[in-house]
């Protein structure tokens, strides 16, 4: 019976083999814990992104700008009412990246978007 093993999480190896209470990576010489590992992985994936009424946010989804927000060096803000199309979540203090016509690649916090 053939165990599979994570691939290692420096270098992206396949060849990860168990020690005593650690996997280990041959190539690079790293050895890391598999229940922090599994841990983390849980922790990633019970991040939720949710706009400022409480609606679940995913990739792909269309969202209206709710307040006027100011933009450094940008001579006028992005008017309340603005709908952006294809939102991206990301990791970080503004989770949203998107493209908004006339200001191009912008970082929004979810905070001030609604689902639309």
């Amino acid at each position: 019976m053939s165990e599979t093993f994570p691939p290692c999480p420096k270098c992206n190896s396949p060849y990860t083999y168990p020690t005593d209470s650690f996997l280990a990576c041959p190539e690079c010489g790293n050895e890391w814990s598999a229940e922090k590992m599994k841990a983390e992985n849980l922790e990633d994936q019970e991040t939720v992104v949710k706009d400022a009424n409480g609606n679940v946010l995913v990739d792909g989804d269309s969202v209206t700008v709710i307040k006027d927000l100011p933009v450094k060096g940008a001579p006028r803000p992005i008017k309340a009412g603005t709908k952006v199309k294809s939102i991206r979540l990301v990791d970080g203090d503004h989770n949203i990246d998107c493209k908004i016509d006339g200001f191009g690649s912008m970082a929004l916090k979810s905070e001030f978007v609604k689902k639309a």
